[in-house]
């Protein structure tokens, strides 16, 4: 029997019986109208949870990161970022698009972090001849890594003192908890605004929340409505959301030892190494050697049901709580047997 192992990322992730039960009897209304109550209770939990004024339920993180720039800045105003940045890199320029923002990438150091000094340079002067840096954007975790609170500290105070609001695309924000062993309010009390995909490591099969004050979060709503983000009886959703935020969180531990585990079983293969890249959550990256033909070996794993990205230098692997220690013994029986 041919199984059905994922590894190309945690957005695979499919809904456990408990989260469709709850889909199912949710309560609906009309979220455009602002009547659906699962939609409210979801809204008004992850605001309470992460200690902010108001929360928007969005269809995605990318129209969630979209909402937030375009609702802290006006056109012509721009956004400083990682030069690996999600929002920047694979959100397909939407803030550029349809915001008219302009993104100023900074490269991204080797743990993850933007360099102060480096940001310090690249905010624009109050000139006409320039676009206005607004806004600060952090991503945590990114490619797996995790950004200190020492650091997110600095952040809010270099922020405060250049007078940039400090956004977080917060897409694994609870992976980054995870691993700090730390309550999510202790990363999300640095920034003016923050997103949390329901749908990565949690485990619901759609959906991302916008965080911030009352006066951003109803500025965003308007937005979401402009581009098309209005939804209806969004309540099933909204209900798979707010079980994720309650009780897929602690088992995020497992995705991180799993992941450990991989990046181990797999420095025993010749020809694979994750030795170049340090695993801090659950995310690992794999260097190829030339001699391996990775068609060959992506196409007899898919045959067998086991899914990869393939790629020679940093191919990624990804844990969630669809894959299991014996999943990725599978995986490495399979790796062996193609490589030798």
């Amino acid at each position: 029997m041919i199984v059905n192992i994922d590894f190309r990322s945690d957005t695979v992730t499919r809904p456990c019986k408990a989260m469709k039960k709850a889909m199912f009897d949710a309560e609906l209304g009309d979220d455009v109208y602002g009547d659906d109550p699962t939609v409210n209770a979801l809204e008004v939990y992850a605001a309470k949870r992460h200690g902010f004024e108001a929360a928007l339920f969005s269809s995605s993180g990318t129209q969630a990161n979209l909402l937030a720039l375009m609702a802290h800045c006006e056109r012509g105003d721009e956004y400083l970022c990682g030069q690996n940045a999600h929002n920047y890199k694979y959100e397909a320029g939407g803030a550029a698009v349809l915001g008219s923002i302009q993104p100023q990438p900074i490269e991204n150091e080797a743990d993850g972090s933007l360099c102060f000094n480096k940001l310090s340079s690249a905010i624009k002067a109050d000139d006409f001849h320039f676009a206005r840096t607004k806004v600060l954007s952090l991503e945590n975790t990114i490619g797996g890594k995790v950004l200190s609170l020492d650091y997110l500290k600095q952040a809010q105070e270099f922020c405060q003192q250049n007078q940039l609001i400090l956004h977080l695309d917060g897409a694994r924000v609870y992976n980054a908890a995870t691993a700090l062993k730390v309550d999510i309010k202790e990363i999300s009390q640095h920034f003016d605004s923050m997103t949390v995909c329901l749908s990565k490591g949690l485990g619901a099969p759609i959906g991302s929340v916008l965080l911030g004050n009352k006066t951003f979060i109803a500025k965003a709503r308007r937005i979401r409505k402009m581009l098309g983000g209005g939804m209806r009886q969004a309540g099933i959703l909204a209900a798979a959301g707010q079980f994720a935020l309650m009780n897929n969180v602690e088992r995020l531990i497992e995705d991180h030892d799993n992941a450990g585990y991989l990046a181990r079983e797999i420095n025993g293969i010749s020809g694979l190494s994750t030795e170049a890249y340090k695993v801090e959550t659950n995310i690992v990256y794999v260097d190829v050697a030339a001699h391996v033909d990775m068609n060959f070996v992506t196409q007899s794993l898919a045959d067998q049901g086991i899914l990869i990205t393939s790629a020679y230098i940093g191919m990624r692997l990804v844990t969630h709580k669809d894959i299991t220690r014996e999943d990725i013994d599978t995986l490495i029986t399979h790796l062996k047997k193609y490589l030798t």
